[in-house]
């Protein structure tokens, strides 16, 4: 028991550091509370070096009869979850200083990182479920924080669309459970798992299987703004703070697909003898182009900067589903696509947010137009706004191109060329919206002229997000072979 426990260390400091910020949060009540975000990046650097002791020791293994998995697609993503919260950190330290709630605040974002680190090693549909309400109740909570009219509204919106996904995955779980008598995806070699099942071919269960993938693939599309179950994204990033904004676009997003790659990689399973993989793949092909033309086309029209970000992230889970639809037909390009896609978006996403951050707080306001002469006024966020754009466009040399190449690449080796034609489309038609903000930063004449300045933890965190997205581009071969190790522990 010691030992499993052990396993889970890191997502066990983060939930006793939550509580602890709360405890300092009362005792620092009427004293300066601007320690609290330097214990947050204390207890994730040591969550982050946990896990390197547990590599360093070699305990890989499974823990809880086999219901959670130390490996290294649970390492991959625990890093990617914690460079993700340290980030937002750093960043949003200035804004939460001047809000009431600071020790909840802070609380939340470490709940929610314990949780999305558990969903990336779970294994058993019972702590999927558990890890995925842990994470989700503390972002609608997040999601709402600001407590005025649009924050209250994305709040509710967020909480009840979420009951709802919640209450259709469940349902999803229950057909497997009914149908293979367990929970587990995977157990060893004789035990009875939905793999196993899924392995015999039993064509008498081919039918609730497929029920059940639907369930599940509708339910976890919410969670990662996939269309037709977007409706929150747009809402929800404009009416939450900046920093709420920028964590869920791509904290949630990854630990999304990472249930995703757990629950039909290794329970449906992939292959074109895979009794219901064509199926599943069909699905996530068909959400990934109706997610890339949606998400494209409403971003055209859109004035408000988070808004447009909101639609681009529907866009950008399209692209990312691709290479979930890939996986099907047994190529292993397509999970580790997913994967490098996923730490080079959040790298690409939190830069953008990060800028916005910047430059909305100054001028009080998130429409585009009032971004006029940034390049002048806001020299540092505006640069990292301008290629964080260019990067979700997927133009060289960034990580979103080099992204982009990976997923479309496993998508033709997987016989998915229609799909890919539509990406391409899409992708020359996002740079219409991206360009255009950059074309207004820089050309449209400023309205004043005084500089938009931007504190010291803001300025870093926007540094090493800039610096990170041409690193990757330039440099893909280190983040493209940790991502291949992640998912060959999923074969």
């Amino acid at each position: 028991m010691l030992e499993d426990i052990d396993r889970i260390g890191p997502q066990l400091i983060l939930m006793v550091a939550a509580g602890g910020v709360l405890f300092a949060d009362i005792l620092l009540r009427d004293r300066n509370r601007g320690w609290l975000p330097v214990g947050v990046l204390g207890a994730l650097t040591a969550s982050a070096i946990w896990l390197v002791v547990l590599i360093l020791r070699d305990r890989e293994a499974v823990a809880f009869d086999g219901t959670y998995s130390l490996d290294t697609f649970s390492i991959f993503f625990g890093f990617l979850f914690i460079g993700v919260a340290g980030l937002v950190t750093l960043a949003s330290a200035d804004f939460v200083r001047k809000i009431r709630n600071q020790g909840e605040f802070w609380a939340l974002l470490m709940l929610a990182t314990g949780g999305m680190m558990l969903l990336a090693g779970a294994r058993d549909l019972i702590l999927i479920f558990v890890a995925l309400e842990l994470t989700s109740i503390s972002q609608y909570v997040l999601a709402a924080f600001l407590r005025d009219d649009k924050g209250s509204e994305a709040g509710l919106k967020y909480i009840l669309m979420g009951a709802i996904a919640s209450a259709v995955i469940l349902y999803g779980m229950a057909f497997l459970f009914g149908i293979a008598g367990t929970t587990k995806l995977i157990a060893p070699d004789g035990a009875a798992s939905i793999s196993s099942l899924v392995l015999e071919g039993d064509p008498g269960t081919r039918a609730a299987l497929i029920a059940a993938a639907v369930l599940l693939a509708a339910g976890l599309s919410f969670k990662v703004g996939l269309v037709p179950f977007h409706m929150w994204v747009p809402d929800v990033y404009e009416g939450s703070a900046t920093p709420v904004a920028a964590f869920l676009s791509v904290g949630s997003k990854a630990a999304g697909f990472a249930v995703i790659l757990r629950v039909f990689y290794q329970g449906f399973g992939i292959g074109p003898d895979g009794l219901v993989s064509s199926d599943w793949a069909t699905v996530f092909a068909v959400l990934a182009a109706i997610s890339m033309c949606v998400g494209n086309v409403m971003a055209l029209v859109q004035t408000n900067i988070k808004r447009l970000l909101g639609y681009s992230s529907i866009a950008q889970a399209g692209n990312i589903a691709i290479g979930v639809a890939a996986i099907a037909a047994g190529s292993t390009l397509g999970a580790s696509g997913v994967t490098f896609f996923l730490a080079a978006y959040a790298l690409t996403n939190l830069g953008a947010f990060f800028a916005v951050m910047a430059i909305s707080a100054r001028i009080n306001s998130d429409e585009i137009e009032d971004y006029a002469g940034m390049g002048r006024r806001a020299p540092l966020p505006a640069a990292v706004l301008a290629f964080c754009f260019v990067s979700l466009t997927g133009i060289p040399p960034t990580a979103g191109f080099v992204a982009k190449i990976y997923i479309f690449n496993a998508a033709v080796q997987s016989d998915l060329v229609w799909l890919v034609i539509v990406a391409v489309l899409n992708s020359a038609l996002s740079a219409y919206y991206y360009l255009r903000v950059v074309r207004h930063m820089y050309l449209a004449p400023a309205p004043a002229e005084d500089d938009v300045r931007t504190g010291p933890w803001l300025a870093a965190s926007l540094a090493v997000t800039g610096v990170g997205v041409l690193v990757v581009g330039l440099v893909p071969t280190p983040l493209i072979d940790a991502a291949q190790r992640a998912v060959s522990a999923l074969g």
